[in-house]
């Protein structure tokens, strides 16, 4: 091993030890003695030079370093063992991996709906899902970390990396509360939703940029209470009778399933667009072509230029 080479048997210590939270019971585990997993901790934080541990008299407390090497390491080791796994069997047996990444404003009801086809391939497959904002998630992409990214808004120039954009559905916006507030607001709608209490998801989202454009065309300012970046706190907060909130057709069955919630009125003019972003134009993955189906429409982003 040369000098620049990591050596994974101490870092599968490492990883035994904060997993385990001290040296005693990754002594235990390991059937190790606690002196030598010590000093093979020492060799990786000379080996880093960082340390990873901040030492306490009680308990090993892990530092930004070491949360980050936890991170990978325990990727790495999954890693492992679907390796063992994958060679163990037959090629066609072996899990087809697709690395998704979900813009964190997206319904989950959608996500799952758009990963339904993913999961009826005739072969195994497995699903890594990735949370976060269109920046982070467009960097991971670009850095081939996803193999798509899901989105309620396309990728554009303004994120200089080039990606390929494929609307693969849409929904209608309704505005919808508990019973008491929507018998007060159903009648003179949209009129009604002025000065009326509204809980509504954060200014950075592309839906709440769409909704004050919509109020300010139908002369209407509601009286915001809360704005979360979460749809599920969204919609419990709506259901507790907090506020009126925005919801998507494509979940306004389910969600009424599962709470008080019901329709004041339609949006209209408004819609929500998902869009499944990739870095490539020609779809080679299958799992992206399943999730993907017959796109409607496909743009690409390079640098300033737009290409459709």
């Amino acid at each position: 091993m040369t000098q620049n080479s990591l050596n994974y048997h101490h870092l599968f210590y490492f990883w035994a030890v904060a997993k385990e939270g001290s040296l005693r019971r990754a002594s235990e585990v390991l059937h190790v003695s606690q002196p030598s997993i010590s000093a093979q901790l020492k060799q990786l934080e000379e080996f880093l030079e960082a340390p990873l541990f901040t030492r306490t008299t009680r308990r090993l407390v892990l530092t930004d370093t070491g949360q980050t090497v936890l991170e990978y390491a325990g990727e790495i080791f999954s890693l492992g063992r679907e390796l063992l796994t994958a060679v163990r069997q037959e090629p066609g047996q072996r899990p087809l991996r697709l690395h998704v990444g979900v813009v964190d404003s997206l319904p989950k009801t959608i996500v799952r709906q758009q990963l339904t086809p993913v999961f009826q391939l005739d072969r195994s497959v497995r699903v890594i899902c990735r949370e976060g904002s269109l920046n982070e998630l467009i960097a991971q992409l670009a850095g081939h970390k996803l193999d798509v990214v899901l989105a309620d808004e396309p990728s554009t120039s303004a994120l200089r990396v080039k990606t390929f954009n494929q609307r693969v559905g849409s929904s209608q916006v309704m505005l919808c509360a508990a019973p008491p507030l929507v018998k007060r607001l159903v009648e003179d709608f949209p009129r009604s939703l002025n000065g009326a209490p509204a809980i509504l998801p954060a200014a950075e989202m592309a839906l709440r940029r769409q909704l004050e454009h919509w109020f300010e065309a139908h002369r209407v300012q509601p009286r915001v209470i809360a704005e979360v970046e979460d749809t599920a706190l969204l919609t419990d907060l709506g259901a507790q009778g907090l506020g009126f909130i925005p919801i998507y057709s494509a979940v306004l069955d389910e969600i009424k399933r599962s709470s008080r919630l019901h329709k004041i009125g339609i949006a209209k003019g408004l819609k929500m667009e998902i869009f499944a972003i990739t870095a490539q134009r020609r779809l080679q993955h299958p799992g992206v072509v399943a999730l993907t189906g017959q796109p409607e429409q496909i743009t690409g982003y390079r640098g300033t230029r737009t290409a459709s």
